[in-house]
């Protein structure tokens, strides 16, 4: 992997602009949300696009088994000043690099001074070398998948066609836009038998979310249910590369050509304004309180 700082450094005297931070998330577990993300992450690189996988399930991250890494030091060791950002970033398939998470540390919003400002440095070092930051957040509605979700520039909802799955994510979007004002997400829909079960699906979640939420869902994509994945899974190894030509494969690249072309929902002027990790830290409470 290439020295980070010098990366940093060179990418801060060219026009300073920030990634694009794209938020995975789900209401509940076990709907794909770690495999889209993978995914994404692997088309993205296809694309020539710089992108890092930030495993932010603090808890139970999963992005270092499903890409066969074996990370030796994690973002705890950021947080406790043992290692640097640039000690802990795996060198991950197709080029895509991966920032492993800190399983068993205390949620962001319990983290002391010394470590939010050591999170947000680093954070803010990735944001400016990179394409696409892409955050595979925990499953629900805790204090670290609301906050990283505020910051990030898109949301994407990931849903399947079951019940729990689409109340779930239904409950995830409504904290989101009652307590942090967030009108807009995008919904994959994972899992289903065809584009247009995919269709169906999405319309009975944006239908009532226009309904009680008055936010505005776009469809970002289907995923079909594909019988290579779980053979994927267990072999370690990322759709994408283990069978290409595989059904979901051509999906996840078509999502990703698709969110390629989404314009930025930001202005990009590199001031720290602008930052992921600016946001981070700004946007503490309910309702821009802080």
């Amino acid at each position: 992997m290439q020295d980070y700082g010098d990366q940093a450094d060179g990418l801060r005297r060219m026009q300073g602009g920030a990634a694009r931070v794209l938020a995975i998330a789900s209401g509940k577990g076990g709907v794909g949300k770690s495999n889209l993300a993978v995914n994404l992450a692997l088309a993205f690189a296809a694309r020539r696009k710089r992108t890092i996988l930030f495993d932010a399930d603090l808890g139970l991250g999963n992005v270092d088994v499903l890409l066969g890494l074996s990370p030796r030091y994690h973002l705890a060791h950021v947080l406790a000043g043992e290692k640097t950002l640039a000690e802990i970033i795996l060198s991950g398939p197709e080029g895509i690099e991966v920032l492993p998470a800190a399983s068993g540390i205390a949620d962001m919003a319990n983290l002391d001074v010394r470590q939010q400002s050591g999170l947000l440095d680093a954070l803010a070092a990735l944001e400016r070398s990179y394409d696409y930051l892409i955050l595979d957040l925990a499953a629900g509605i805790g204090p670290d998948v609301l906050r990283f979700s505020r910051a990030a520039d898109h949301v994407l909802v990931v849903v399947t066609n079951e019940p729990a799955s689409i109340t779930d994510a239904y409950a995830f979007m409504k904290v989101l836009r009652r307590d942090y004002g967030l009108r807009d997400f995008s919904v994959v829909t994972n899992m289903v038998r065809d584009a247009t079960e995919g269709e169906k699906l999405f319309s009975r979640l944006a239908a009532v979310a226009r309904q009680y939420l008055e936010i505005h869902l776009r469809h970002a994509g289907t995923i079909p249910m594909d019988q290579y994945l779980r053979s994927a899974v267990r072999t370690q190894q990322p759709l994408l590369l283990r069978f290409p030509d595989s059904g979901a494969a051509k999906a996840f690249r078509i999502l990703a050509d698709s969110i390629l072309a989404w314009p930025s929902p930001r202005q990009v002027t590199g001031t720290s304004a602008n930052l992921f990790s600016s946001r981070l830290l700004l946007e503490e409470g309910p309702a821009g309180q802080p």
